[in-house]
């Protein structure tokens, strides 16, 4: 029997209040989650519902009110806006994730162009973000998330802006870096379907205070398509629960 893998993250019992007394404002609610090393967890949840909030916390860009988190590994983020500098040309962007990581000068330029390589934008290394598509500047972004040299990396809606056709482009990157490195992902999105294309696990958070509403293993083979039969029963599945959920919190 193989022993299950160590969890990369693990929030035990986590909430967060924002302001106090009368303006108190809770946006998680004892979340208790574990993601195991090198799975590839979406988390869904409706608008407000402490998504965001979630992903500050394992960061450690914000603390918890109560509970414990524990994150194995140096973490990388990536937003849904690319947040490039735009007096940086796109191998400075990359190259200053590597200087702050400590990499020497000279070894900068190579691994940025390496990282370049990765996601596909060979030749963009002397443009500047506003020379490139959204599309193109969220390859940019994922490979500056890269150069932190993250064992987790952090997608907050990182795909949410873009059309359809590069939303799609962008899966299947995602999803090949991801098993050609078996990194641990954490990707918020609002998205059902994108959801159910690219997570081994989905978990649904109620409206706020967000708690963990249900969790759904996705057994569906890679790779996947979007529009695969598979994919959008899990996604109608996955749906109606979420109605339900804004339901049952509209009712209160």
């Amino acid at each position: 029997m193989t022993a299950p893998a160590a969890a990369a993250i693990s929030l035990d019992g986590v909430s967060k209040v924002f302001g106090h007394a009368t303006s108190a404002l809770p946006a998680l609610d004892r979340v208790s989650i574990d993601v195991a090393a090198g799975e590839f967890l979406c988390v869904l949840g409706a608008s407000g519902c402490g998504k965001s909030t979630l992903l500050n916390l394992i960061a450690g860009l914000d603390a918890p009110t109560a509970g414990r988190i524990g994150l194995e590994g140096r973490a990388g983020l990536m937003f849904q806006e690319a947040a490039l500098f735009p007096w940086l040309t796109v191998a400075g962007n990359i190259e200053l994730a590597l200087r702050l990581r400590g990499v020497a000068r000279p070894e900068r330029r190579a691994r940025a162009l390496e990282l370049l390589s990765l996601v596909h934008l060979d030749g963009f290394a002397d443009k500047r973000p506003h020379q490139l598509s959204g599309g193109m500047r969220q390859r940019v972004a994922l490979a500056r998330a890269l150069a932190q040299d993250a064992d987790v990396l952090l997608m907050d809606e990182p795909f949410g802006a873009l059309d359809a056709m590069t939303r799609d482009l962008l899966h299947t990157e995602l999803e090949r870096l991801w098993q050609d490195r078996r990194f641990t992902v954490v990707f918020v999105t609002h998205n059902v379907r994108e959801a159910a294309r690219l997570a081994d696990r989905i978990v649904l958070l109620s409206s706020r205070p967000g708690r963990v509403a249900g969790e759904f293993p996705v057994a569906i083979d890679r790779p996947r398509r979007i529009e695969s039969p598979e994919v959008s029963s899990l996604a109608v599945e996955v749906t109606d629960r979420l109605k339900a959920e804004v339901r049952r919190h509209a009712a209160h």
